[in-house]
């Protein structure tokens, strides 16, 4: 009988590195075609993005969210992991800062990732308040 700390399966996602490289491959590539490639390899056939004014359905209109992000900030603006993601059960959170390389900080939040056999099923993208 597994312990109560050990997993019963190694079958676990590596959390850390699939949210990762959606901040980077997907949220951080400003080539449509290498975007999309990210997208086919790190998110499942059908996949669901919530952002707090808009539900986004599928691959390629997630990727065009992306896309529009990178060209409305400007050829500078990058998401950068904030700490180590982590997960359990198949729900994954990682926290993130963007803004201009070199420059100040302009949003933060979290990434919140429901993964199936290895990726992204849903994602929620949850913003931090703005401070005043």
């Amino acid at each position: 009988m597994p312990d109560a700390i050990t997993p019963a399966t190694t079958d676990v996602p590596d959390y850390d590195r699939l949210l990762r490289a959606n901040l980077e491959r997907v949220f951080n590539e400003r080539n449509g075609s290498m975007r999309a490639r990210a997208l086919d390899e790190l998110y499942g056939a059908d996949p669901v993005m919530y952002e707090p004014a808009n539900v986004v359905r599928g691959r390629a209109a997630i990727s065009e969210v992306a896309g529009k992000l990178l060209e409305q900030f400007g050829p500078d603006f990058r998401f950068v992991p904030d700490g180590a993601a982590v997960g359990h059960h198949g729900f994954g959170v990682l926290r993130w800062r963007a803004g201009p390389s070199g420059g100040p900080v302009v949003v933060t939040g979290s990434d919140v990732a429901d993964v199936v056999d290895g990726r992204i099923e849903r994602l929620w993208v949850m913003l931090d308040p703005q401070k005043t």
